[in-house]
Order: C-alpha cells, then sequence, then structure tokens
C-alpha cells in the first residue's frame, strides 16, 4: 500500500504541472479571486491560433529543434558507439581510468563546455549555423554515450565477434553484422535519452546562435521574457505544441526498443 500510494504521489508531481499547462492552453485558468477556488473561461482552441502571431518564426522554430536533436542524436551515438567499443576491447591498465574520465566528463555541467565550444565554433566560422548547434550539442552528450554503451557493450562476451573473424569478416562486417545486433537495445534507449537531453538544451543554441538558427527552448524562453506582453494561454499552448514531436519521437523509439527487447529475448530463447 505504501508503494501505492508513493507512485501516485510522484505521478501526481509529475503530472499536475503537465495538466495545468494543458488546461492553460485551452483558456481554463484558476480563478484566485473565487471562494473556494475555482476554474474560470470556456475551454477554446484559439490560443493555439495565436501562437504564430506571438512568434511568427514559432513553426520554423519547432523544425528546427526537431531537427537538430534528431541530428545530434544520431551523430552522438554512431561516433559514441565506434569509441565505446575501441574502449571495450582494448587492454591497456588505463582504460578503467578512461572510462570513470567519460562519467566525470558527463557530469560537468553545459556552461563547463559552451566556453571553449563557442571559441571552436567561431574559429571554424559555425556560429549561427545549424551545422554548428548539431556538432555543439553532440560534444556535450558524447561522454554520457559512450560512459552507457561502454557499460553495454563490456557485457557482451568476444566469442561471436571471434566467430565472425574466424569466418573472414572485416571489423565493419563485425561491428554492423555482429556487435550492433546484439547491443540495438541499448543503443535505442541511449539515442532516446540523448534526443530528450538534446531536444531541451538551452544554453547551447543560445551561446552559438543570434537570431538564424533558433530552437524551442530559446523561442520558450521568449515568450517567459515578454511575459507581461503575452497572455498565459498563448505560452501554455506553445508549450503543448512543442511537446508533439517530443513525445511522439519517444513513443516510436520506445517502440522499437520494445521490439528489440523482444528480439533479444527470442534469440536467447533459442540458443
Amino acid at each position: 500500500m505504501t508503494r501505492v500510494i508513493l507512485l501516485l504521489a510522484t505521478l501526481a508531481a509529475f503530472l499536475l504541472p503537465l495538466a495545468w499547462t494543458v488546461l492553460a492552453s485551452i483558456g481554463v485558468l484558476p480563478d484566485n479571486s473565487a471562494t473556494p477556488p475555482s476554474w474560470k473561461g470556456p475551454p477554446t482552441l484559439e490560443h493555439f491560433a495565436e501562437i504564430g502571431i506571438a512568434e511568427p518564426a514559432f513553426w520554423q522554430e519547432l523544425a528546427t529543434s526537431t531537427a537538430s536533436a534528431v541530428c545530434a542524436a544520431a551523430l552522438t551515438v554512431g561516433f559514441s558507439f565506434l569509441g565505446a567499443y575501441g574502449l571495450a576491447r582494448s587492454n591497456f591498465s588505463a582504460r578503467r581510468m578512461l572510462t570513470q574520465g567519460f562519467l566525470v566528463l558527463a557530469s560537468l555541467p553545459v556552461m563547463a563546455y559552451i566556453v571553449p565550444l563557442s571559441d571552436l565554433v567561431r574559429r571554424v566560422h559555425l556560429l549561427d549555423t545549424f551545422a554548428g548547434v548539431v556538432l555543439a550539442e553532440s560534444a556535450v552528450t558524447a561522454p554520457l554515450a559512450v560512459f552507457v554503451l561502454h557499460g553495454a557493450l563490456t557485457q557482451l562476451p568476444p566469442v561471436w565477434e571471434e566467430a565472425a573473424v574466424l569466418d573472414g569478416a572485416g571489423l565493419a562486417r563485425v561491428l554492423g553484422r555482429v556487435v550492433l545486433p546484439l547491443v540495438a537495445p541499448s543503443v535505442a534507449a541511449t539515442a532516446i535519452v540523448l534526443f530528450v537531453i538534446d531536444w531541451n538544451l538551452l544554453l547551447v543554441p543560445l551561446v552559438l546562435t543570434s537570431g538564424q538558427v533558433k530552437t524551442v527552448p530559446v523561442a520558450m524562453s521568449d515568450f517567459f521574457t515578454f511575459e507581461r506582453e503575452l497572455d498565459w494561454p498563448t505560452a501554455a499552448a506553445a508549450l503543448v505544441v512543442s511537446l508533439a514531436p517530443l513525445a511522439l519521437l519517444v513513443a516510436v523509439f520506445h517502440r522499437l526498443l520494445e521490439r528489440f527487447r523482444l528480439g533479444a529475448s527470442d534469440g536467447r530463447d533459442i540458443g
């Protein structure tokens, strides 16, 4: 019973702000002047139509944010998988220390990365560009991806790779045909986490762009910066719309993860 109560309390703590946002987006707001407190305003979808008026480039910013998060997550997973595999199959004495180093790097705040990254991006003339934002977001999340994927790859016995090498397979074929299918659930789960992190990054696009490229977190900060000039329902509607691609892509990744997991279970049962 205690566990159920704790679970319900946790769900309420996470869902109540979201429920308030959804109600505000349709014009239903708390009436603090009434006794007892109640809700005011008939439900309406007009505030969703006002998003483009309050932030004319919002839909472009939504597309930019989605594309940058997808590209950054894919780029990070691809390179981190190669790095984690090399680290997992290495035998040098400092391997454990290097692995812990990636965990330390993953624990650093974004501010620790943004200062050197901004200088590097400026030197290669990628300031205020889509490529600059994607590369910077990948650099910020790469240590976490390497550490997580390294943990999955170290648990994978090398016997499958050795058998493939004996059959004449090269490194690319071993990675693509043997290793990747076996750790696909871990790769998919890592991609989900990275996508969510990249989507929510504010400091990276805020520092590295000046208007040509704008993501949803930066646009939402503009909403709340000028909250006195904007109705709360309009800002709430923009927030609800911005969550739609995130929820959709996470749901797709989750379905793929479940499919990978069931496939791996069937493979173990057959074996």
